[in-house]
């Protein structure tokens, strides 16, 4: 919320028009090289030097009764043994004696508690020890990989020391030469920018009294020393790819601001508000266009307008596109998004979790987060549209009831079973909008879609369905690089009977079982069955359960797609 004002939702006679977006962290984090002479490295408040625990042993289990294996000791190389010898062999101390924390490898993210260590000729410094996990074995010639998890996971590290070593206002992290074995500079410091910023991110917009408090608040710079960051024609590409992280992390800031809003603040209305202030922040790079009521009954889009009947806000039909600002368009893309800002479930009311349906617009938030860091990051070669169908599944006397027939843009009739099953009407005339009037070559879209697909794969893991191979391996490769978990689920024909009405064209309901398939089939009728076309339900992934907010998840995954599409 604004300084200017106090948190305000809605007067009796008018709905909420704006959402309030959280504040980006203000803390700075740059990259340097480590190969300089100047020792700067452990100029700092606090200096947390990266390690590789010694490699995991083969035979790791160890019999009852067995006597305890010697560990291995942590090597230093490079700048972190030219800095433990500055330092009299404080961090090999420091290692020996948290030596059982890196036993048989340890595991990424773990942090040794502070030494405090005199720096010849200047004050005492804290020093700390961050475990990136067991060392990789070369094989055939062939280095280790290191997984974009490990950097993630240690950027997260980095902000809990931080937070953890009170009073302090500058930290240089040194990471080893091995942490971009496998993975470029660039995606290395990317990764390392992604998670970091997004670990900071706190939800205060509706708390007026005690704040929950900031990692790292007070920390005004982070420096990444690494010995690969070296040649001052390469300084522009290392600030770019730390300020691509920088912008991912907004995007799912956003993403979580989105379905973290209550319902009496996020409606159709203040979501076509953000999207607005997307475009806007863009530079010029993104569009942005809405489409009332009146629009949308003009092309036929009678399966969202009926859903969107019960509702006291009007129905607001987002289309965001991002056009590179030059060079060749090799591919047009599009994203569609799920913006149910809350579901009642409709005359076939919920009877229960209906506190968490303000998560049912996962989907369009994953989307809209994306749109942000895209047009931030301004990739080549692509043109994307992000598409969200907005509006609310409410009980009102103009909602539609089972039995209604609704007609989708594409002319096709669909029978209401239930009228709870909503999302994938408003999805029908989005996914007819992103293929016939944009005219997108390829399309993806995130929906919080079915519990079918939650008692399928739980609630960490994302479902895809889609009949293209290729598409399939991009979202597979992607969500292993972004943390966004997905899994391939078939996409099976012969049950597509289940959907079979007796009185229109399709119904909007499966039979009791394979809920999540049906669901999926349903979709595809609303596309080209030429062009590649997936279907990820994000039902449970999208909201963190042990947290009790928005996960973010799916706006990294869709945001890495839309830059690939260019290359």
């Amino acid at each position: 919320m604004s300084a200017e004002r106090p948190f305000v939702t809605w007067t009796f006679d008018r709905h909420c028009e704006t959402m309030d977006w959280s504040p980006a962290p203000a803390v700075s984090l740059s990259a340097v090289s480590a190969t300089s002479e100047d020792g700067s490295v452990g100029d700092a408040d606090l200096v947390i030097v990266g390690v590789f625990a010694p490699a995991k042993a083969d035979d790791d289990k160890v019999d009852d009764g067995a006597e305890e294996k010697e560990i291995d000791p942590i090597v230093f190389n490079g700048k972190a043994k030219e800095l433990d010898e500055m330092l009299g062999g404080a961090l090999t101390e420091l290692a020996s004696d948290n030596s059982k924390a890196f036993q048989n490898g340890g595991s990424a993210g773990t942090l040794t508690p502070a030494v405090r260590v005199a720096v010849p000729g200047g004050k005492a410094k804290r020093f700390v020890l961050l475990g990136l996990g067991p060392e990789g074995k070369e094989k055939d010639g062939v280095p280790p990989k290191v997984e974009s998890a490990t950097i993630m996971k240690a950027a997260v590290a980095v902000t809990s020391a931080c937070h953890d070593q009170k009073k302090i206002k500058s930290c240089n992290v040194l990471l080893p030469p091995q942490t971009v074995e496998g993975i470029s500079v660039k995606g290395m410091l990317t990764d390392f920018s992604t998670a970091f910023f997004s670990s900071l991110y706190v939800d205060n917009r509706y708390r007026t009294g005690k704040k929950v408090e900031i990692k790292a608040d007070g920390v005004e710079s982070v420096k990444l020393y690494h010995e690969f960051l070296e040649g001052a024609d390469l300084v522009s590409d290392y600030d770019d790819a730390i300020s691509s992280g920088a912008a991912i992390a907004r995007g799912c800031s956003l993403t979580k601001d989105i379905v973290n809003a209550p319902h009496n603040v996020l409606n159709s209305e203040s979501l076509a508000e953000t999207a607005r202030r997307i475009a806007g922040e863009s530079g010029g790079s993104i569009t942005c266009e809405i489409l009332g009521k009146e629009e949308c009954e003009a092309r036929g889009m009678g399966a969202y307008l009926g859903v969107a009947r019960g509702s006291e806000t009007e129905p607001q039909f987002i289309h965001l596109t991002y056009k590179p600002p030059s060079g060749e368009i090799k591919k047009k893309v599009g994203c569609v998004g799920k913006g149910l800002l809350f579901d009642t479930g409709g005359y076939n009311i919920k009877t229960s979790m209906m506190e968490l349906m303000k998560f049912d617009c996962g989907g369009a938030a994953a989307v809209l987060g994306a749109a942000r860091a895209i047009g931030s990051m301004k990739p080549e070669g692509v043109e994307a549209h992000f598409i969200v169908a907005a509006c609310e599944n409410m009980i009102s006397a103009k909602a539609v009831v089972p039995s209604d027939i609704l007609t989708a843009s594409n002319n096709k009739t669909i029978e209401i079973l239930n009228t709870d099953a909503e999302g994938r009407l408003t999805l029908a005339d989005a996914l007819v909008f992103a293929d016939k009037e944009c005219g997108c070559e390829k399309i993806i879209e995130l929906s919080t879609l079915t519990g079918a697909c939650m008692v399928s794969l739980g609630l960490k893991i994302c479902g895809v369905w889609t009949d293209d191979d290729v598409l399939a391996k991009e979202i597979e490769d992607i969500s292993k690089v972004t943390g966004d978990k997905s899994w391939r689920m078939p996409l099976a024909k012969e049950y597509a009977d289940q959907l079979k009405s007796k009185i229109a064209d399709i119904s909007n309901l499966g039979g009791p079982y394979g809920g999540a398939i049906t669901a999926a089939l349903f979709l595809t009728e609303f596309v080209d069955k030429k062009k590649p076309f997936a279907h990820i339900d994000i039902a449970g992934p999208a909201w963190d359960k042990e947290k009790g907010e928005a996960s973010g998840f799916g706006a990294k995954l869709v945001t890495e797609w839309v830059r690939k599409q260019g290359e």
